[in-house]
């Protein structure tokens, strides 16, 4: 994959509204923004749906950016704004659905993800929730495979603290996941103390 910002793009004619340089802007940027969608969207959302969206806000916003300069950070935060407002939107509409039939959200969740495996789940749900300095490069190198230096050239950063997140990224996530695994241990140990308990009564 090439997600390398390509600093030849016609970024100043593009705002000034000329639609064949915007469309060569949009060609040229598309693939760093659906790096960016994947590392914030939720899994429901359709990729291609969202880069739809963004591909509209920016036809319709661009004129507004005064300096070529600040289109990539513009761009980046149009593009978070998205995905983010995609989620929420999803949220609200299992939240209705599962009044309609009588559900609570964890049980629509559980129903939704029952073609994750649960190892794979499990480590994707911890991975979602770490900080977003942390999420944004793990996700790109585990999801997508990038190297440290695109995930650095796609989100503006030195190599070096990029390396550094994802070290501490997944540090954090094997401490999650440990902790999940221990105290899913200990629930089934005394689940099934419990267990014995109830056999040896019901059997005296």
């Amino acid at each position: 994959m090439n997600e390398r910002w390509d600093q030849t793009l016609p970024i100043e004619s593009a705002i000034a509204g000329h639609s064949d340089a915007l469309s060569q802007v949009w060609v040229g940027v598309r693939r760093w923004v659906a790096v960016i969608l994947i590392a914030h969207k939720p899994r429901e959302a359709d990729l291609e749906d969202l880069l739809q969206l963004v591909a509209l806000q920016v036809c319709r916003k661009v004129h507004e950016v005064r300096d070529p300069s600040l289109f990539k950070p513009w761009l980046r935060t149009v593009t978070i704004n998205i995905a983010r407002e995609q989620g929420r939107k999803a949220t609200r509409k299992r939240a209705g659905m599962l009044r309609l039939v009588g559900r609570t959200r964890n049980e629509a969740d559980q129903i939704g993800n029952m073609q994750l495996s649960e190892d794979a789940k499990r480590v994707l749900d911890a991975a979602l929730s770490l900080p977003e300095k942390y999420r944004e490069p793990v996700l790109m190198r585990c999801q997508q495979s990038m190297s440290y230096k695109q995930i650095a050239e796609v989100l503006s950063l030195p190599e070096t603290t990029i390396e550094t997140r994802i070290a501490r990224g997944r540090r954090m996530l094997r401490e999650t996941i440990e902790l999940q695994t221990k105290q899913e241990l200990e629930a089934y140990e005394k689940h099934g103390k419990q267990r014995t308990r109830t056999i040896r009564v019901g059997g005296a």
